[in-house]
C-alpha cells in the first residue's frame, strides 16, 4: 500500500467529506460533479428511512441503465440496503431524480465492466485501484475482482 492509496482510503472513510456532494444534488447542482458521478437514494434496511450516497458511474450501457461499484465491498451500507430493497432513485447531473431498480451483477459481467473501465480511464484506474485495494483489503486482478457492482435500471419518466 502506498502513502497515496492510504490517504485516499482515509478520505473515503471521512463521513463528512463523502457526504458533502449530497447537498449539490439536493439543490439541483449535481452537474458540477460531471457525468461520471450520481447520487443514489435508497431505503435503510432496518430504519426504513431514505438514505443517500454519491457514487461514480462506472458504466452507462444504455440510456436507461447505470452501473456503479461498491468500493467498500458487500459491507457498504448502501449495498446492503439495496440488497434488501432494490427500489431506488437516481440523481444524474442537475435533473430530477429518476426511479430505478437495482440488482447486483454477476462476476463475469463485473470483470467485463472493469476491463472496459480500465481501457476508457487508464490514469484514473491506476490511482483509484490502489485506493480500492486498500478499502477492500485485497488485490484487484483482471478477473475475479472483489468489487461488487450494481446495475440500476431506470424507469421511464411519466
Amino acid at each position: 500500500m502506498s502513502a497515496l492509496s492510504g490517504f485516499g482510503a482515509r478520505l473515503l472513510r471521512n463521513r463528512g467529506l463523502v457526504r458533502a456532494p449530497i447537498w449539490l444534488y439536493r439543490i439541483r447542482a449535481g452537474a458540477l460533479l460531471g457525468t461520471r458521478m450520481m447520487m443514489l437514494e435508497h431505503i435503510g434496511r432496518t430504519s426504513g428511512e431514505r438514505r443517500y450516497v454519491v457514487l461514480e458511474v462506472v458504466d452507462r450501457p444504455s440510456p436507461d441503465a447505470v452501473i456503479v461499484a461498491s468500493g467498500f465491498g458487500a459491507k457498504a451500507q448502501w449495498f446492503r440496503n439495496i440488497s434488501v430493497n432494490p427500489q431506488v432513485r437516481v440523481w444524474l447531473g442537475s435533473h430530477r431524480p429518476v426511479a430505478g431498480v437495482a440488482h447486483v451483477i454477476d462476476q463475469d459481467r463485473t470483470d467485463r465492466v472493469l476491463t472496459d473501465y480500465r481501457q476508457r480511464h487508464p490514469a484514473t484506474w491506476q490511482q483509484f485501484k490502489l485506493v480500492l485495494e486498500d478499502t477492500l483489503g485485497q488485490p484487484i486482478t483482471d478477473t475475479g475482482a472483489p468489487l461488487p457492482m450494481v446495475e440500476i435500471r431506470l424507469q421511464p419518466q411519466r
